[in-house]
């Protein structure tokens, strides 16, 4: 078995077992605590310029399939795992894990004591990180990772969105979120406390800005009946105006808002427009940031599938799904214009707002999921209420 070699940026060295690619990697080490769905996490591009470790203990055993992907490839510069499996046992698969970030040349190392270094994160904070699986000395690795200006200011976005628009196909993965539709548009008239109609098969026209957009928004999207029509994140507030949408949505993606002063003027354009907007984690913080909020790092990230945010509203608690590192500063919002919708219950940060006299809101989290609980996936619902109420 080949070694690899993981080192931290304070000095830890770690020595384990490669997989994957032949090849050095330079990120930003986080840890993720989902039980499942390790192809859609390595998958997600809000993961751009991070490593994963992954806290549960046996990795690759259903392989790889293409109907689970989130985007095109892996996104991750880096898998650290505490036992590989040295087999794929699902009818689905076409490949190992190991064989397929060879294929997109992400290296990965497997043998380390992962709760360990889980334990380390939390009490010190994500740290940069340099990992080889070609037999760089660690002393080497240690310099790349400390010379790594990393991701705080960096525009990450720009390596992930689309380079033009496009209008959304559904694909095989479609079905199974389509027949939850109906469900999860009964829940969010529930919270709406408007039950008169229903927006299925509604036929709106949504753009959607790809900061690094999941596949799996797209699919909740159009299973309501919408048309979505995808744009590059540098598209400009007029521009999207000018398609006439009857809503917006504001992706996930990876790496700093505070890197991202275009699409924090786009979505200032956005707002003062009058037209509904819906935001998703990166796009919650835009939207943030566009009321006039700062954005801060969070100690490690909320990385996982099993945390619990409150409604405020009605005291109802969800377990959401979660990959940020930056938070929206809750102090700076003006509380005369905007109400704070979710609050985290593992650490009181914010996870989403509404606008008290325009048809904007975001959450932090993940209602889409994949992986993750479905609790929050009728939120999608709310998007179509309030289109469906400014027409």
């Amino acid at each position: 078995m080949k070694l690899a070699t993981l080192v931290l940026e304070d000095g830890t060295i770690l020595e384990g077992q490669a997989f994957g690619a032949d090849a050095d990697a330079v990120f930003e080490l986080v840890f993720n605590t989902s039980m499942t769905g390790y192809q859609e996490i390595l998958t997600d591009p809000s993961y751009r310029g991070q490593g994963v470790l992954f806290t549960v203990s046996h990795i690759g055993n259903v392989g790889i399939n293409l109907e689970d992907d989130e985007s095109a490839k892996p996104q991750v510069s880096a898998a650290v795992v505490r036992a590989l499996s040295p087999v794929a046992s699902n009818w689905r698969a076409s490949k190992t894990l190991s064989d397929w970030l060879c294929d997109y040349g992400v290296p990965g190392i497997s043998g380390v004591d992962t709760r360990w270094l889980t334990r380390k994160l939390r009490d010190g904070g994500t740290q940069k990180a340099a990992l080889s699986t070609k037999g760089i000395p660690a002393d080497v690795l240690l310099k790349m990772a400390r010379e790594w200006p990393g991701l705080d200011g960096r525009d990450m976005v720009k390596e992930v969105t689309c380079e033009e628009s496009y209008r959304w196909v559904e694909d095989a993965g479609s079905k199974w979120v389509m027949q939850n539709a109906e469900i999860q548009m009964k829940k969010a008239e529930v919270r709406m406390q408007n039950s008169s109609f229903s927006i299925l098969h509604s036929a709106f026209h949504i753009v959607a800005y790809d900061f690094g957009i999941k596949e799996n928004i797209l699919r909740h999207l159009s299973s309501y009946g919408a048309n979505v029509t995808v744009v590059p994140a540098d598209t400009t507030a007029d521009e999207v105006l000018a398609m006439k949408p009857d809503g917006v949505f504001l992706s996930n993606g990876p790496g700093d808002p505070a890197g991202l002063p275009y699409a924090v003027k786009a979505v200032s354009g956005l707002i003062e427009s009058g037209v509904p907007v819906f935001g998703i984690c990166l796009g919650h913080q835009l939207i943030g940031r566009a009321l006039g909020a700062d954005t801060h790092r969070l100690k490690f990230g909320h990385h996982g599938g099993n945390h619990p945010v409150q409604y405020l509203p009605s005291g109802e608690v969800l377990i959401t799904a979660q990959n940020h590192n930056y938070c929206v500063t809750e102090g700076d919002l003006n509380k005369d214009e905007v109400e704070i919708t979710y609050k985290s219950l593992n650490d009181d940060s914010l996870e989403g707002l509404r606008l008290k006299n325009k048809p904007v809101f975001s959450v932090q989290f993940h209602p889409e999921a994949a992986p993750g609980p479905h609790d929050a996936h009728d939120i999608f619902g709310e998007f179509f209420q309030i289109m469906k109420n400014t027409e």
